[in-house]
């Protein structure tokens, strides 16, 4: 059975920086793409960033553009997000998925298309 767990959430003050971590069992993902969404309290689940399997190409939402970073670990089933210059627009539950399939062209920002997710790290930032 795959799991896929986030950790590093915290509270923050406005401008700092958090450092997410997902780590993934069960079966090898390192060879799938991987991302992370967010749900902040009464607002839909948003996309936020995702890396391709082989951790060469990445993209994000425009909203953390230039303040986050996603890349994966040397051990392929690991994935890290570096949050900086956070805002109190950023506070949320942040989760991690991964895709089942291998080898995957693309990166999906849709939610539901992929397949194994964590229980969410929850990130507060202060203003």
């Amino acid at each position: 059975q795959v799991r896929v767990a986030e950790s590093g959430g915290g509270l923050v003050q406005a401008g700092g920086s958090l450092r997410l971590s997902c780590v993934a069992s069960g079966r090898t993902l390192g060879n799938v793409a991987m991302g992370w969404f967010r749900q902040a309290p009464g607002k839909e689940r948003e996309f936020v960033a995702g890396v391709n399997w082989s951790g060469g190409r990445t993209t994000y939402a425009d909203s953390v553009s230039g303040r986050f970073t996603v890349h994966r670990g040397n051990a392929k089933n690991a994935m890290y997000l570096q949050m900086n210059s956070l805002e109190a627009e950023d506070t949320a539950v942040y989760y991690c998925v991964a895709d089942r399939t291998t080898y995957g062209s693309g990166i999906e920002s849709t939610f539901d298309n992929y397949d194994y997710w964590g229980q969410g790290t929850q990130v507060t930032v202060s203003s």
